[in-house]
């Protein structure tokens, strides 16, 4: 169990990149860390890792060792899993990512719908708009709202949504509305730093689609933020309908370029393939398409109602 415990360790300092950050996901000392690591490097007669005072990295016998592990813990966990299963509970630790939008708006009414039919699971949440590494072990399972998908994730869709373009009445009464893509450069535009496309907007141009870069006066990677300016009337957004259905059914914010369009926007449950899929995981994913298929993310005032 101590060699067990060790590339465990070990494997997570690769994937974290520092003794200090598996101390605290551990809730152990650096100095413990160091003691595992050196116990196991011991076992073995050889270098794993390369240690400076910037950086860790990997010796050649630690890159090959790292791969072998990670497939024998994941062999582990699955055995595990499987097993408790022949007993039908689904249990455990699920833990998930979202955007600070849809996971804001949509996740928290599904997971307690879903954990009154399965309270045995566990769901750890975490919100943030930046990009999820899947391969790194720190989450099971990441909800995206996106037109780009990584290689070699299963991605299976359990929502769509429409990105829109809007303004607020008070701002259309000052500055004007546009009526084309290219009336956008006389504009104050916000953008959101954390999308694929960045400070460039997607439209849909004779069934053609087109990048437009725009010149903004307000940018953050916080999609409630930029619609929150939006209805202040500091400028014109890009935003999935999802985020700003709060707004449009209060008035605050309208539509506008529709006929630019792009089609709808698809929203993803993505992990990374496994041999063996944890029953905890097959019942989230297919409970969550059933749960939004019964959802119209069209419908601003069912949205409204979500929050």
């Amino acid at each position: 169990m101590d060699k067990l415990n060790n590339m465990q360790v070990f494997c997570r300092i690769v994937e974290l990149g520092t003794f200090a950050a598996v101390a605290r996901e551990m809730d152990l000392s650096a100095m413990m860390i160091s003691k595992y690591i050196a116990q196991l490097e011991e076992s073995l007669g050889v270098a794993l890792l390369n240690r400076t005072t910037r950086k860790i990295s990997l010796t050649e016998a630690g890159e090959i060792y790292y791969h072998r592990s990670k497939q024998l813990l994941d062999d582990f966990s699955e055995l595990d899993e499987s097993t408790s299963q022949l007993g039908r509970n689904v249990k455990g630790t699920l833990k998930i990512s979202a955007s600070i939008d849809f996971g804001g708006l949509y996740m928290v009414p599904a997971i307690d719908a879903y954990q009154q039919l399965y309270p045995e699971v566990k769901i750890m949440m975490i919100l943030n708009n930046s990009y999820v590494n899947l391969s790194e072990g720190s989450i099971d399972l990441a909800i995206l709202v996106t037109d780009t998908l990584d290689l070699g994730v299963v991605a299976r869709k359990i929502a769509e949504t429409r990105l829109c373009t809007y303004a607020s009445p008070d701002y259309i009464r000052q500055y004007g509305e546009p009526r084309s893509i290219e009336d956008l450069k006389h504009h104050h535009c916000l953008y959101n730093t954390d999308t694929p496309h960045k400070d460039y907007w997607i439209f849909k141009v004779d069934d053609d689609e087109v990048k437009v870069k725009t010149t903004w006066t307000f940018a953050s990677n916080n999609g409630r933020a930029l619609c929150q300016g939006a209805a202040l009337g500091m400028g014109i957004t890009q935003a999935p309908e999802l985020s700003v259905a709060t707004y449009l059914a209060q008035g605050k914010l309208v539509e506008i370029l529709p006929e630019y369009r792009i089609p709808s926007l698809n929203v993803y449950a993505t992990y990374l393939p496994r041999r063996f899929m944890p029953a905890k995981m097959t019942t989230f994913v297919d409970f969550l398409i059933r749960h939004f298929t019964k959802i119209d993310m069209h419908d601003s005032a069912k949205a409204r109602n979500l929050q």
